[in-house]
């Protein structure tokens, strides 16, 4: 059983408490995290980086001299690959670097990497009273109770549904960033130090609702 702290609403540290066993079931298989970081970070990409070929540089439709006799070595075009101002010989093309994963290698790949995270005490809980609290947005308070909670490093923010006022006060802050439960991807979860999960977003979690990794890899 894997277990977590829990802070309660004023910060102040609450004890631990059991992770569900259908998420955190201890298992972290690195290869298939591996695979689907790498689709992830494949599907960022625009696939629109573009070149001109000979063909698509204009001018050079007539030869820049004779075939024969002129002892210098003979040209189609200049508009060739070795000419100035010619084409590229392999130029990059516009195309998808898209990459599907399997919806079971995803949620495989998601319980693993918050295996990683729980097994190295870098899960915390947090009561749900702490978010209902934010009537407006509030940079610094969060920043404080992130300090006060004793966290450091890149920190993700799991809530239960969409939490404006959280959403706004962290927006500012390069190293913290807020989801909804279960929008995370992998490789959200892996690159923060400590991931932070609203109590209530745990409690409305079963065997079906959540086992499917969401569509960011």
């Amino acid at each position: 059983m894997v277990k977590a702290r829990v802070y309660m609403s004023d910060g102040s540290e609450g004890g631990t408490r059991e992770l569900p066993d259908h998420l955190f079931d201890g298992v972290v298989n690195e290869s298939v995290m591996h695979q689907v970081v790498k689709a992830h970070l494949a599907n960022q990409r625009q696939g629109t980086a573009a070149g001109k070929n000979r063909s698509a540089v204009r001018g050079g439709s007539r030869k820049p001299w004779r075939q024969k006799g002129t002892g210098r070595a003979r040209q189609g075009t200049i508009r060739a690959p070795q000419w100035r101002g010619g084409g590229l010989a392999f130029p990059p093309q516009p195309h998808s670097w898209r990459q599907r994963v399997p919806r079971k290698v995803r949620a495989l790949a998601r319980r693993s990497a918050f295996n990683a995270r729980a097994m190295d005490d870098r899960v915390v809980v947090v009561e749900s009273a702490f978010f209902h609290e934010w009537s407006q947005p509030s940079t610094r308070r969060l920043v404080k109770a992130l300090e006060g909670m004793g966290l450091e490093g890149r920190v993700l923010l799991l809530t239960d549904g969409v939490r404006d006022n959280v959403v706004l006060s962290a927006r500012n802050v390069e190293e913290i960033r807020v989801l909804p439960f279960g929008n995370e991807s992998v490789y959200d979860v892996l690159l923060a130090h400590t991931v932070i999960i609203e109590s209530s977003a745990l409690d409305g979690t079963d065997g079906a609702g959540h086992e499917e990794e969401s569509n960011h890899a």
